[in-house]
């Protein structure tokens, strides 16, 4: 198991129950209690959370996981999601949108292989994953960075959104419910994502079944606002026939 993903576990099981212990996470890493001690000073280093005797205990609220320890979840499910996602893009498709996100990244490596399409987008890591890929006319908006999931938000992003006309964004939340519509973590990164969403004919929301029924901090906007939703046969069927029934086109994909 690589680092990033043991390190972005160890964090959801301290959100989870606000403390761990090395013993019990070296049985369930499957590494040596040496490892777990390690991972534990990294993290404890970047102040995400404070050792204890045998184990560590949450630094304030973790409510938000940052990006970067979480690729490793569900990343399978994510890679069939982003297969799934581009064959929504047709010949006529000429312009997409992405917002931040672990999925969405892996929509835009999807998308790296079709030529001719211009992408805009307020994540920074998907930008420059695209900026090399000479068949791709890449639009990036301003604003300023949030390191959580490295996007740009603010009234800059949004200004720059506001003048442009997308036929299709795809859009990365942390929970969707009929009840809460589509939501994030962050209430400035949900106004831009808002505005990303609005620019857009055809809006598919991008998510793995972990966050299918949950709602987040802040809403993005309502259950209305999306046409689709691609996400994976692990995502309770109760909830996806709510909203099926709410007027959403949900798209189940099976993990590789």
């Amino acid at each position: 198991m690589r680092q990033d993903v043991r390190l972005g576990l160890i964090l959801q099981r301290l959100n989870e129950s606000g403390s761990v212990g090395v013993t019990e996470l070296a049985t369930e890493l499957g590494v040596s209690e040496a490892s777990v001690r390690r991972d534990l000073h990294r993290l404890e280093q970047q102040h995400l959370l404070t050792r204890t005797h045998g184990g560590a205990v949450a630094s304030g609220v973790l409510y938000e996981l940052p990006m970067r320890y979480r690729g490793g979840q569900h990343h399978e499910a994510k890679r069939a999601i982003a297969a799934a996602a581009v064959t929504l893009v047709t010949p006529e498709t000429q312009s997409v949108g992405l917002n931040g996100g672990t999925t969405t990244t892996e929509v835009a490596r999807a998308l790296a292989g079709r030529p001719g399409l211009r992408v805009v987008t307020n994540a920074l890591n998907i930008a420059s994953e695209l900026a090399v890929r000479s068949t791709i006319e890449l639009v990036v908006s301003g604003g300023s960075a949030r390191p959580e999931s490295y996007e740009l938000v603010g009234p800059l992003a949004e200004q720059t959104l506001a003048h442009l006309n997308l036929d299709l964004a795809f859009i990365g939340v942390d929970g969707i419910s009929p009840a809460a519509g589509l939501t994030t973590h962050h209430e400035v990164e949900a106004q831009t994502n808002r505005a990303l969403a609005r620019t857009a004919e055809r809006v598919v929301v991008v998510a793995d079944s972990s966050k299918i029924g949950r709602r987040g901090f802040a809403k993005i906007g309502d259950l209305a606002m999306a046409t689709d939703l691609i996400t994976d046969t692990a995502a309770p069927s109760d909830a996806v026939e709510t909203l099926r029934g709410a007027g959403v086109k949900v798209h189940l994909v099976e993990p590789r």
